[in-house]
């Protein structure tokens, strides 16, 4: 499929709530050899048939009364890898989605957060990867 196109690429991030962040962290550290971090763990892989090009989906979890999944009522927020956002944006914006903020970059990605038809909190990332392997790198040490 041709880059060009505005659309999700894969899973960038699955964050939900837990009455004890840390002790989740831990558990799964210490059952399911998760390599946990005070953000949670990054999963590394590679691009489609490209070993030169790292991907990364964060797991999180995050305190139960976070408000960052807000105005969703849900105990979960999906985070979704996209290209080309600003584009996306405009269509998702021209089929009526309910957009939350405006676009946040940061040297790592640019995000940005929807609701999806039943009111689902949805962050919409266009990762940087290069960018982001450093801050995963800088956690590990």
């Amino acid at each position: 499929m041709s880059d060009e196109k505005p659309r999700v690429t894969g899973v960038g991030g699955i964050f939900f709530k837990s009455e004890n962040p840390d002790g989740m962290k831990d558990w799964y550290k210490e059952n399911l050899g998760l390599d946990t971090d005070q953000w949670g763990t990054n999963f590394e892989w590679y691009q489609g048939g490209d070993p030169s090009k790292k991907g990364f989906t964060q797991w999180s979890p995050f305190k139960g009364d976070t408000t960052h999944f807000e105005p969703s009522k849900k105990e979960f927020m999906i985070n979704y890898r996209v290209v080309h956002i600003e584009k996306l944006l405009d269509q998702l914006k021209q089929n009526g989605v309910t957009i939350l903020n405006e676009i946040e970059t940061f040297e790592y990605g640019k995000f940005v957060h929807i609701l999806d038809n039943e009111g689902n909190k949805i962050e919409l990332w266009e990762p940087n990867d290069l960018e982001y392997e450093k801050l995963v790198i800088g956690r590990t040490k």
